[in-house]
């Protein structure tokens, strides 16, 4: 560790004697009375005040050449220094905050506003200087629930949340028309809907009725609607349960529903038998909203090789957002109050903690951060990393696959192993066990893997099933989800597993002091231009997929 096994290192007699005697008096004195005494005033043993100012010298260097050094103190420990009393202090705050604002701390509400002045408020009082940064976001919200039915040849009507989801950012409308399938039934992911010639016999006014695979559900959207589709139905893939919880990014022209397969699939005979109609109806409220991204630097530390870590403040309408993030958040928050207690070798590289805001509208707070750093302000990012969820109540210890060992997800960019390995030797320091999870765009890594930067961290898992295999390793159970209450009502502060969340708070301060010593092992410690190591292709974008 940086800085442990210091010891001092006596002076040799005859080397700066004087400056030892004017400067360093008052501590010889404490450790060596008898070596001061000898040159003090009104005493007879040993040189007198008139002799000789070497003379004296001589003295009291060998008397400190003889006196046992006392070690110095070893480096701070900021894994030691963060109590999980700290964290649950943070908890509990963001926890009454919702309970007095509305029940959430979604942004664009009281909620997440006052979630930002507790957590600025907390930094100035430990020597911050935090930056708010505002920008405003298109958000989409449901108004009532959407309809999908059979109307012809035989009528059904299928349920909302089981059979099918609307799709964020679907427009507004009731449409009653012929089905046309596009492409499909296809085998494996297939390329329905992504290639123009896909609608080269569509007929205007008609449903398009899309299965998910390939290229992105805009991409999909957009070709429909070029070919006269008065709405779009996108179903799922094979192997994928349930409904598409999918967004188009940006507003769509028509309305956008997501089956399950199950329900797609036969569909789809159906619409290639001819004569099948459906209904398709959405209403949503669109616009602008506003949020803040809460930014602050150490005073210490090299402002050109920057360790940036980082968790978002925002929760979901539905809930207080406890586990999700409120837990990444008041880690973030305790690590920075106890990281000015190091020393100047374990902070030579620049700390920024950052707070996002809107990362479950798209991980919008820190895409906004990213671009405007500019090409510049990014090549000053040594690394980034991020904690979304840390204290799951039947979870794992899941690190980011910086490396790509599992061949999952986005390639990540050079570095990004480097940082994977160090959370792993700590844990394994600790006998814990570790899961790798793949960067798959659901968390705010992913503005800076797409630039290039390198990145890192951990989670404990969402609305994933809990395997035999992992429920041997963590305890828990298996078939059930890892947060039974994620995106729900349900996640205040019962909703943490405490002794899983004092883990990670460990290894959160623990990678951020190794990286603020040194980010030897993922840039040389040099300012590079981030290139993305292969195009940034991910799955989800925050909580939706993308294709």
């Amino acid at each position: 560790m940086i800085g442990a096994g210091r010891s001092s290192v006596p002076v040799p007699a005859g080397v700066h004697v004087r400056k030892l005697l004017t400067g360093a008096a008052v501590a010889l004195s404490a450790a060596v009375p008898g070596a001061l005494a000898a040159v003090g005033p009104g005493v007879q043993a040993g040189p007198s005040r008139s002799a000789e100012p070497e003379l004296r010298a001589a003295s009291a260097a060998r008397a400190l050449a003889a006196a046992p050094s006392a070690p110095r103190p070893q480096a701070p420990d900021l894994a030691a220094l963060v109590r999980l009393k700290d964290v649950r202090r943070h908890l509990s705050a963001f926890q009454e905050i919702a309970d007095y604002n509305g029940g959430n701390r979604a942004v664009g509400g009281p909620g997440f506003a006052v979630s930002v002045r507790y957590v600025v408020a907390r930094l100035k009082k430990a020597g911050f200087k935090p930056k708010v940064q505002r920008f405003t976001f298109p958000y989409w919200r449901e108004r009532s629930a959407p309809v999908l039915a059979r109307v012809a040849p035989s009528k059904a009507s299928y349920k909302v949340g089981t059979d099918f989801l609307t799709f964020a950012y679907s427009g507004t409308g009731a449409v009653t028309a012929r089905v046309e399938a596009v492409d499909v039934p296809a085998s494996g992911e297939g390329t329905s809907g992504c290639e123009s010639g896909d609608f080269a016999r569509f007929r205007k006014g008609s449903i398009a009725l899309m299965q998910r695979g390939t290229c992105s559900f805009a991409t999909k959207v957009a070709k429909a609607r070029a070919a006269g589709a008065a709405a779009a139905v996108i179903y799922n893939k094979p192997g994928e349960k349930g409904p598409v919880n999918g967004t188009v990014q940006k507003l769509a022209p028509i309305p956008v529903v997501g089956p399950s397969y199950r329900v797609g699939t036969a569909l789809a005979k159906a619409a290639k038998k001819g004569g099948l109609k459906l209904r398709v109806k959405t209403d949503a409220v669109h616009g602008k909203k506003s949020a803040s991204n809460v930014i602050a630097d150490t005073r210490r530390g090299r402002a050109g090789n920057v360790v940036l870590v980082g968790a978002h403040l925002d929760s979901v309408p539905a809930g207080p957002g406890i586990n999700d993030n409120a837990t990444g958040a008041a880690a973030l928050l305790a690590v920075a109050q106890k990281i000015g207690k190091l020393d100047g070798k374990d902070l030579r590289n620049r700390v920024r903690f950052a707070w996002w805001g809107a990362e479950e509208e798209g991980l919008v707070g820190s895409a906004h951060y990213v671009k405007s750093l500019g090409a510049a302000g990014r090549r000053r990012i040594a690394l980034a990393l991020n904690f979304d969820m840390l204290g799951s109540p039947n979870g794992l210890r899941a690190v980011y696959d910086g490396d790509r060992s599992a061949r999952a997800g986005a390639v990540p960019p050079a570095g990004s192993g480097a940082i994977e390995k160090t959370f792993r030797d700590y844990f394994a320091g600790r006998r814990l066990p570790v899961t790798q999870t793949p960067f798959t765009g659901r968390s705010d890594y992913g503005p800076f893997v797409a630039k290039g930067i390198p990145a890192g961290g951990i989670e404990t898992g969402a609305e994933g099933v809990k395997t035999a295999a992992e429920a041997k390793a963590y305890g828990g159970k298996a078939g059930k989800a890892y947060d039974p209450c994620y995106h729900a009502k349900c996640d205040r502060m019962k909703n943490v597993d405490l002794k899983l969340l004092d883990t990670n708070v460990d290894a959160v301060a623990y990678v951020t002091q190794r990286f603020a010593a040194s980010t030897l092992p993922v840039n040389g410690e040099a300012r590079v231009l981030a290139v993305p190591a292969a195009p940034y292709l991910p799955e989800w974008q925050g909580p939706h997929l993308v294709r």
